[in-house]
């Protein structure tokens, strides 16, 4: 074994090691397993009552999926975001500096033990996830993606908490902006988005009869002089990119979608990435007459899912690489300001 990875393994045992002994951890598992439990169970009832049971419990496993997600990103920023500067206020990090262990195996160590830390979460909703593939007969590589993709993401949470209690002097400011960047990658996204739509927005110009008299059979006899109008329409289209950085997106773009009989996603991963896909595609700003003499009512057909799914752009690689710079810059500044010897020290910094 590297005298590198045998330092790695060093801090990560002792940051296990402390993190186990205490019986609050135990006691936020065991909540968390009995919210699986009734998420479950009711999703199981729910489901099943409005398809069949392949479907329902499919449903169920990728909302267990996005429940782990939700939590582990909840729990990871309080459980890394004061990994290095917690060491410092409580005097023990400058301890660790003057043995034999380098930065680089002590920032590893705590970032590998953050990321074990909020696997938990995912190891305990284990059963859950295997009820729910076997009832819904699920695939392999919806299993394999959707739980790979999620641990790559616990690890980024993980990767931000840890660089950030490096790179600031007090935990409680490190794990506040620990859970701002959650937030801006989680909601932020999505408020930009939204609003980045409304804010730029298109004149759009419709034509259409609005009188219209239909013999017997149903077919139009006569229309009415058609009337134009102009109306203003959001372009979502033009900041579809802001969602490719949101980590509940990354997961159902990723993931391969399993279709029913009407082209219809059967899980929760389908459907979000069948809206934001939709996002990508630019509406039909020329809405033209559909009354013509002698014919039926005339619509125009709703692209299937499959469909729009195919004809646009997957962007969970970006949005995944984009993840992974991030938490790379951070630990590699942390790196760089927990360095020793330092060339200067904040006020209040403790020496060895």
């Amino acid at each position: 074994m590297s005298p590198f990875i045998s330092g790695v393994g060093v801090i990560l045992s002792l940051e296990l090691r402390q993190r186990v002994r205490t019986t609050s951890w135990y006691i936020l598992l065991a909540v968390f397993v009995a919210l699986i439990l009734i998420v479950t169970v009711l999703l199981s009832f729910a489901l099943y009552g409005f398809g069949s049971a392949d479907n329902g419990a499919a449903g169920v496993y990728s909302t267990v999926i996005y429940f782990v997600l939700l939590l582990g990103t909840l729990v990871a920023p309080a459980l890394s975001g004061n990994a290095i500067n917690g060491d410092r206020d409580a005097g023990t990090l400058a301890t660790t500096q003057v043995t034999l262990i380098t930065t680089g195996q002590l920032i590893v160590g705590k970032f590998l033990s953050a990321w074990i830390t909020a696997l938990a979460f995912l190891a305990a909703a284990i059963p859950f996830l295997v009820y729910a593939a076997l009832a819904g007969q699920l695939r392999a590589s919806t299993i394999l993606v959707s739980i790979v993709v999620l641990a790559v993401e616990l690890g980024v949470v993980a990767a931000v908490g840890v660089g950030l209690s490096g790179l600031m002097s007090r935990p409680l400011f490190s794990i506040v902006v620990t859970y701002l960047v959650v937030a801006a990658l989680s909601v932020g996204t999505i408020i930009a988005f939204t609003l980045g739509g409304l804010a730029l927005q298109t004149t759009a110009t419709q034509t259409a009869s609005y009188g219209m008299e239909y013999d017997s059979s149903g077919k139009i006899i006569s229309c009415s002089e058609p009337e134009e109008y102009d109306y203003q329409t959001p372009r979502f289209d033009l900041f579809w990119g802001a969602l490719a950085a949101n980590p509940y997106v990354i997961l159902a773009d990723a993931v391969p979608t399993t279709f029913d009989s009407n082209d219809q996603p059967t899980d929760l991963f389908g459907y979000f990435k069948l809206t934001t896909r939709m996002a990508q595609i630019p509406q039909d700003y020329g809405y033209a007459n559909t009354c013509v003499v002698g014919e039926f009512d005339q619509y125009p057909d709703s692209p299937t899912a499959r469909s729009v799914m195919e004809s646009t752009t997957p962007s969970w690689a970006v949005g995944l690489a984009t993840h992974l710079v991030l938490a790379g810059a951070l630990l590699i500044g942390a790196w760089a300001r927990t360095k020793t010897p330092a060339a200067k020290l904040s006020r209040g910094s403790r020496i060895a």
